[in-house]
């Protein structure tokens, strides 16, 4: 079990959360924008926007793409919830007992008492 903590935490060393690069939101901005943009007469103008629009839908599913690829990515992602529950408890319980020591060693008395 500790050598399953020590590897994740070396994972979440590597990669974690606030590393994600996920931006999509101006990508689908600008595929809302083209879609509402005011239909021309002019066919080549229409041609040229439904290109537009379905370069930025392909730039949007890259990015898709890549955000899954990246979560992927993330330690602990491909456990199930049980086993995360369960690993949770684990450390819950590790934490207790190492707070319960802390205050046992906190308390009791030095061992360099100089005698007289």
């Amino acid at each position: 079990m500790d050598s399953e903590v020590h590897t994740s935490d070396s994972n979440s060393k590597r990669f974690n959360v606030e590393d994600l690069n996920i931006e999509i939101l101006p990508v689908i901005y600008e595929i809302i924008r083209s879609v509402e943009k005011d239909n021309h007469h002019d066919n080549a103008v229409k041609t040229r926007d439904s290109q537009d629009c379905s370069q930025k839908v392909l730039e949007l599913q890259k990015r898709l793409d890549q955000a899954r690829a990246e979560i992927r990515m993330l330690p602990g992602i491909d456990y199930s919830k049980e086993q995360q529950l369960n690993h949770l408890e684990a450390l819950k319980t590790q934490l207790r007992l190492k707070q319960e020591l802390l205050q046992k060693y906190r308390y009791m008395y030095p061992f360099d008492i100089q005698k007289q």
